[in-house]
């Protein structure tokens, strides 16, 4: 493995609703993810998970933005082209 691997997720064109439903279901992911993250760590330690409970306010922020893009694209009758990539880094820092 190099140093950092990168992954492609998404690259293509996209109508108005299949952009959307990738979308808005990657963020809703995300999203969940966290969430259950946080109430996992409440539970088990009685405390919330301090990550978690930052990234879900960013990711709906991200998501808001994201629905403005997406009204905007089915306003003007527009495509997208989205590209997402993830890149993978081996560290030894927690």
């Amino acid at each position: 493995m190099n140093d950092t691997e990168k992954l492609v997720l998404i690259d293509g064109i996209f109508s108005h609703g299949d952009a959307k439903e990738i979308l808005l279901n990657i963020f809703s992911s995300k999203i969940n993810f966290h969430n259950i993250k946080n109430w996992s760590s409440e539970e088990r330690y009685g405390k919330e998970d301090e990550i978690a409970k930052k990234r879900v306010p960013a990711l709906k922020g991200e998501m808001q933005k994201l629905q403005e893009i997406l009204l905007l694209a089915k306003a003007s009758n527009k495509k997208l082209i989205v590209r997402s990539e993830i890149n993978i880094t081996l560290t030894d820092d927690l």
